[in-house]
């Protein structure tokens, strides 16, 4: 008998890669409603409509939480509104992929004060490399927004949140506690999407466009990660989301046009590596 180890099957790498493209690329489609609808409004569209596609589909009323878990629904679905309104509003004047990048220390934090290998020093220090060369420190300070940066670095922090809280929501309800925790998130910014943007986040322009993301950036990828997770080693699985700012730097260049300079190639590729490296010590 081979001592070889099992190969993770292909068709779950494959829809596991498939999660990263489709969130990039909603993120990308999503950037172009800003002179639409503004950040506000963007974000308002996805979670609104990405949460009634969730609603529709994991319909968690068959199970309703005991009143004991809803101080944790409560934090996971307010993580993932800020999460995902300071996000957009970093995408105002950071590009996709830097973005994602220095959002990206969140979830890459948590993973390396889950371990207690020496090695991991060497992926905090990586990614601090990284984080130093994606921040506007010195000759860096004019060509990246400070607010965009730290709008950025607040969604990873948020990041890191969603990750904890929801993990303790998904241990007590199951899948359902993602649509609750959309809603809640949903509850919050829709109104002030809508103040925003008004009557604009229902034209005929916009709609179908906010549907498209919805569906890219919510509904499409959390199905695919989901089937995905069920046949991936969580190792595995946690590598290949490090490959999430490269995706988001390609799919900035193609659809908006967006092009790093060498230097804040060379730091998403440290924070791709960090991650990465973190995510392989990882058993669980």
């Amino acid at each position: 008998m081979s001592d070889s180890p099992i190969r993770p099957p292909l068709g779950a790498l494959a829809m596991a890669l498939a999660a990263i493209v489709s969130i990039q690329a909603g993120a990308a489609l999503a950037k172009t409603l800003f002179p639409l609808v503004g950040a506000p409004g963007t974000v308002a569209l996805r979670l609104g409509l990405g949460t009634l596609m969730l609603l529709a589909w994991l319909r968690p009323w068959r199970q309703w939480p005991a009143r004991r878990d809803w101080r944790v629904l409560c934090i996971y679905g307010v993580a993932l509104a800020a999460m995902n309104s300071l996000f957009y509003l970093a995408l105002r004047s950071v590009p996709l992929g830097m973005a994602v990048a220095l959002e990206f220390t969140g979830p890459l934090t948590v993973a390396i004060l889950g371990s207690r290998r020496p090695l991991d020093l060497l992926w905090a220090a990586l990614a601090l490399a990284g984080l130093l060369g994606l921040l506007p420190l010195g000759d860096q300070a004019a060509a990246i927004d400070p607010l965009g940066a730290a709008c950025a670095l607040g969604a990873g922090l948020c990041w890191a949140l969603y990750i904890v809280y929801g993990q303790r929501a998904g241990a007590a309800h199951g899948l359902g506690s993602v649509a609750l925790g959309s809603t809640l998130a949903a509850v919050l910014v829709v109104p002030v999407g809508a103040a925003h943007a008004g009557a604009a986040l229902l034209s005929p322009t916009v709609l179908p466009l906010g549907l498209a993301v919805a569906l890219l950036s919510t509904a499409l990828p959390y199905t695919l990660e989901m089937a995905a997770l069920a046949r991936l080693p969580a190792r595995t699985f946690g590598i290949l989301q490090s490959l999430g700012p490269a995706c988001a730097t390609l799919a900035g260049l193609l659809v908006l046009g967006e092009r790093p300079t060498l230097a804040q190639g060379v730091a998403i590729a440290a924070v791709v590596a960090a991650s990465a490296g973190a995510a392989a010590g990882r058993s669980r």
